[in-house]
């Protein structure tokens, strides 16, 4: 799979290198990084479809996705929206631990590894390490603009474009990870679950993917999206990456932290 590392225990950090890499992470010392990493207490895989935290459910810990894709779903009736998608190196709920129960489930889409942070650990960290404990509120509010970014799109682009934008969103975090998809970015998800992003019925979703293959944009196939020109693609759905915090004019300058 293109969007997952073929061999992460090379790293010096192998359980949180991913951690807000791309972004804030080069300014963060080597003792910084080692003491996250350490952080890390237990690490789980799970399979497709895994509720790693329920709505509602009291928490006494935060994950860290290590590897895979994790969906944040909100269930209304019988439907169910997915108002967010994980990468690694994303802290899903470190929100939770302040708000200790959320408004919404995490899902594993598709197979994924995890680490887990006790909470009583995050109590240390926001009083011995300052560095750290801002690198997670940015990680946090990092979170909030990607969020607000979907809003956007629900509301000014049709399903093909949301769909494309999507994808350029996902291409842009994974290679901020290192995990470029240079041509096809491997995905686990249905065409159900882009329903579910877009806020669009399967059957307009279909359409939707349709449109892209017959303008030539994209193919997907299985989830996975395969695509000759990405900055074509980016194009047609208008995506303008600063709202990521990577490279552009919202980048944080070094001296910043």
């Amino acid at each position: 799979m293109d969007a997952i590392r073929g061999d992460i225990r090379s790293s010096p950090f192998p359980l949180t290198g991913d951690f807000l890499a791309g972004r804030l992470r080069d300014q963060l010392d080597r003792d910084d990084l080692q003491y996250i990493e350490d952080l890390i207490e237990t690490v789980q895989d799970h399979g497709d479809g895994a509720r790693l935290l329920e709505r509602g459910t009291v928490t006494d810990r935060s994950t860290m996705l290590i590897e895979g894709f994790v969906f944040r779903t909100i269930e209304s009736g019988d439907r169910r929206y997915i108002v967010g998608v994980q990468v690694p190196g994303d802290f899903v709920d470190l929100h939770g631990f302040a708000l200790k129960r959320l408004d919404h489930s995490i899902v594993a889409a598709g197979p994924v590894k995890v680490g887990t942070v006790s909470h009583d650990s995050l109590r240390k960290v926001m009083h011995e390490r300052p560095n750290v404990a801002r690198a997670m509120w940015f990680a946090t509010l990092l979170d909030a603009a990607i969020h607000r970014k979907w809003i956007q799109i629900l509301e000014q682009l049709d399903a093909p474009k949301r769909i494309a934008h999507l994808y350029a969103e996902l291409q842009t975090r994974l290679e901020m990870v290192g995990r470029d998809a240079p041509r096809a970015l491997r995905t686990p998800f249905t065409q159900l679950d882009l329903a579910d992003m877009c806020g669009v019925s399967a059957i307009h979703a279909n359409r939707a993917v349709g449109k892209l293959r017959d303008l030539g944009i994209a193919e997907i196939r299985r989830g996975d999206l395969f695509c000759e020109d990405w900055d074509r693609l980016r194009r047609y759905a208008r995506f303008d990456p600063d709202y990521l915090y990577g490279d552009g004019s919202l980048k944080l300058d070094k001296g910043w932290y």
